[in-house]
């Protein structure tokens, strides 16, 4: 397991290398010139060009490039043309909001979704079983867009049961910041007000996020225990008089997760970067929405902030799915 995770680590900086290489100059062939937003239309060339240099922007592209990964190694992001703040700072302060949507909509996905694709294995070519399968199919094929926009018609301006957007109500104070995530910031502190408004505000998004990866946890739990019902030591378990939930939970459904597993961190991954449609619909103050005014911005050190954490948060989440493959099953070797 030591050996993995010093494998999976040296190859961290290779890819976050890639990634920064592949981004920074990607961002900078689009057309347009962030000094001159900054300015407006009817700055004079002079002021421009003293934008352009603070900004360092009057430099060659790799000059910029060497100097932003020099910067990256003393951990700095760079300033944001948007905010006028260090990148770091306002990762830090929009990543919570991200990562408390994000595990929402992961708990979600993995409490709906695993039940779900047990069900339909077990009573496959059943009604359950297609009512599984169009589920799935609904799901992965629903745009984000458009399950947020319908969500935020029925649950809020039909039946006004959920909140449209936002964390919080504004006329109830956030509570106390200690790691960022309202709801566990409210139950540390005793906040029951925030806990309970926040929670109401986080249900909505959090379904719409999760909804196309419920879909694709549950066609491959369904798929993996298709094929582990038809091994030959399930049926020698049978034989020995051993059934009903002891068979399908202890001896099917945890080899069954093999495979699963890998679905399941890369859906965390595609959570975090797939916020970005969730949080701009619902008004969600996280990275998505940050990075999206970013971009509007040209504001490329936002824009390389957000995807160096992004592939970050990818690289970490494959090593956690290498190490659970150990704890599931230690006669995997590498």
């Amino acid at each position: 397991m030591k050996q993995i995770i010093a494998k999976r680590l040296s190859l961290l900086v290779f890819v976050l290398f890639g990634v920064t290489l592949l981004t920074f100059f990607m961002s900078h062939v689009i057309p347009g010139d962030p000094a001159r937003m900054m300015v407006g239309q009817r700055a004079d060339e002079e002021t421009l060009q003293e934008v352009r240099r603070q900004l360092g922007l009057d430099q060659p592209v790799w000059v910029q490039y060497f100097t932003y990964i020099k910067g990256l190694f003393a951990g700095d992001f760079g300033n944001s043309i948007r905010t006028q703040q260090p990148v770091i700072d306002d990762l830090v302060a929009f990543f919570p909001a991200t990562l408390e949507l994000a595990l929402s909509a992961f708990v979600i996905a993995l409490a709906i979704g695993i039940p779900i694709g047990v069900l339909a294995a077990v009573k496959k070519d059943t009604v359950v079983d297609h009512g599984g399968r169009l589920f799935s199919i609904a799901g992965v094929s629903t745009p984000v867009f458009w399950s947020g926009l319908i969500g935020i018609l029925i649950f809020y301006k039909l039946l006004g049961w959920l909140p449209s957007g936002g964390r919080i109500d504004l006329q109830i104070p956030p509570p106390t910041r200690i790691t960022g995530l309202y709801l566990l910031d409210s139950l540390l502190t005793g906040n029951w007000a925030a806990f309970k408004n926040s929670l109401w505000h986080l249900i909505l998004p959090a379904f719409v996020l999760s909804f196309a990866q419920l879909a694709i946890v549950t066609r491959q739990v369904r798929a993996s225990m298709l094929e582990v019902l038809g091994q030959e030591y399930i049926r020698t378990a049978m034989a020995n008089g051993i059934s009903g939930s002891v068979l399908l939970f202890r001896y099917a459904l945890r080899n069954a997760l093999i495979p699963t597993i890998t679905v399941v961190g890369l859906s965390f991954g595609a959570l975090l970067g797939g916020a970005i449609v969730t949080e701009t619909i619902f008004g969600w103050p996280g990275m998505g929405k940050y990075v999206v005014d970013s971009i509007a911005y040209l504001d490329f050190p936002s824009i390389m902030g957000f995807t160096f954490v992004i592939a970050l948060g990818y690289v970490l989440i494959n090593l956690l799915v290498d190490l659970t493959y150990y704890i599931l099953d230690p006669q995997i070797k590498e």
